[in-house]
């Protein structure tokens, strides 16, 4: 009896270790399972991957009001004329046995937000802040000039921000362009009704503060050309294509627009005046320079002039979003009342929508008062409109194709038409124009004038 009393004993103290012991074995083989499981998770399947970054995609492209095409395999994809070609290259131009380009390391406050297009996702990791490069974006052998900044064209009522590299006289597309300097290139978009292969804006990413963004674009190497291949446009973190200095990115037949964003000086499209040479090293910059047919100081020229409580500057119609504008044509209701793009006294009107066109630009007969002198407290001011003209240093009438250093510039005699203009508020204007009259047919506004603000 002791015998088996002391077995019940035994047998009762051993129970709850047992139970212990086995519950902790089930619960180890589900932990264990359940991390079995989320490894196999853990990679999803490739066409789960692309289904949802083309979904993604896809709502960006709808924000911008871009209509994408259907997608395929490119990795094995050339340019359309890529075999035509010549093989990748860096730029023909002598590296000078100065410095290399000089990368100071980013502040400890973040840089304002990039000029991009907008993204919703994060932005890689960038490198740097202030660099300067040593080849320009293009091969200055063959192009005839490089315009300043600040002209109004077309729809471009408002001074531009871009340089324009051109020869009007190429009849190819052989003209190579360069990445002036180490960099990824972060978006590339085909130009609305451009044929495929041609016509792309590309933003290159050199440091986290400087991009350089190209306009027209066209016959991309492979390496840059597979990416977009078939496509309207890759961006958003899809690509981060690195270029190194002076590498061929594509060519340009008769225009290729350039511009350097530097987002430590500002972010604002319409308020952004840097001078694009203090980015290039010597022997470029020099080359540059002699390019140029704007002989003014600043030699790369100026967009930004609004003064607030002066009538100088940039205008929006009311009601109109400001510079982003409303419907497709959103340059209508712009207007600017500033100086022209290669003599910095000549006072230039620049209208969006007159007489139904995208926008016509005219200089004032007598070249005053000037808009910088206007305030509300100036009253009706009276413009006659007439035609610019250009004068070479050699005293001929430039025909605005061919290079020359342009000195001066004059009105023509003609009228072409009269407008009103008269500031009611520091930020708001009244304007009315009168195509195809004189002032003294004018006598003051009528039901059709309009506001302006900024």
């Amino acid at each position: 009896m002791k015998d088996k009393g002391y077995a019940l004993s035994l047998s009762k103290g051993f129970a709850p270790l047992i139970i212990i012991v086995i519950t902790t074995l089930v619960i180890g083989a589900g932990i264990g399972g359940f991390l079995v499981l989320r490894e196999k998770k853990i990679p999803p399947p490739e066409n789960e991957k692309t289904a949802r970054q083309e979904e993604s995609l896809q709502k960006q492209k709808t924000k911008l009001g871009i209509q994408l095409p259907e997608t395929s395999s490119t990795e094995d994809t050339i340019s359309p004329i890529e075999s035509a070609l010549p093989p990748l290259q860096r730029a023909q131009f002598p590296k000078p046995p100065l410095r290399q380009p000089s990368v100071e390391l980013p502040s400890s406050s973040p840089p304002p937000p990039p000029i991009s297009l907008p993204s919703s996702a994060p932005r890689l990791a960038c490198e740097g802040s202030k660099t300067t490069f040593d080849y320009p974006p293009v091969n200055l052998d063959k192009t005839s000039m490089m315009l300043p900044r600040g002209l109004m064209t077309g729809d471009h009522v408002i001074p531009v921000g871009n340089h324009y590299f051109q020869n009007f006289d190429n009849q190819k597309f052989d003209i190579e362009i360069y990445s002036p300097g180490k960099g990824y290139i972060t978006t590339i978009q085909r130009m609305p009704g451009a044929e495929e292969g041609k016509d792309y804006l590309m933003f290159i990413e050199h440091t986290c503060t400087i991009d350089s963004i190209y306009t027209y674009v066209s016959n991309l190497p492979a390496k840059i050309y597979k990416h977009i291949a078939g496509k309207e446009y890759v961006g958003d973190g899809d690509i981060r294509i690195p270029v190194e200095a002076g590498e061929l990115i594509g060519y340009y037949k008769n225009n290729l627009d350039y511009s350097i964003v530097d987002k430590v000086v500002g972010s604002n499209r319409i308020h952004i005046d840097i001078n694009t040479y203090e980015y290039f090293n010597e022997p470029a910059r020099s080359k540059l320079i002699e390019k140029s047919i704007r002989t003014a100081e600043p030699i790369s020229g100026k967009m930004d002039y609004d003064i607030n409580g002066k009538l100088v500057g940039n205008w929006f119609l009311e009601g109109t979003n400001g510079y982003a504008g409303s419907g497709e044509r959103n340059w209508i209701g712009h207007l600017s009342i500033v100086y022209d793009y290669m003599d910095p006294k000549r006072i230039v009107i620049s209208i969006g929508g007159y007489e139904g066109q995208d926008s016509r630009q005219f200089v004032v007969k007598g070249n005053t008062p000037d808009p910088a002198d206007i305030s509300k407290d100036t009253g009706i001011i009276t413009y006659e409109l007439v035609e610019i003209g250009y004068r070479t240093k050699e005293g001929e009438t430039w025909d605005r194709r061919s290079f020359a250093k342009i000195t001066e510039t004059f009105g023509y005699d003609k009228v072409l038409g009269v407008v009103l203009v008269q500031m009611i508020e520091n930020r708001k204007i009244k304007f009315e124009a009168f195509p195809g009259k004189t002032g003294a047919e004018v006598s003051g506004f009528t039901s059709a004038a309009r506001i302006y603000e900024r």
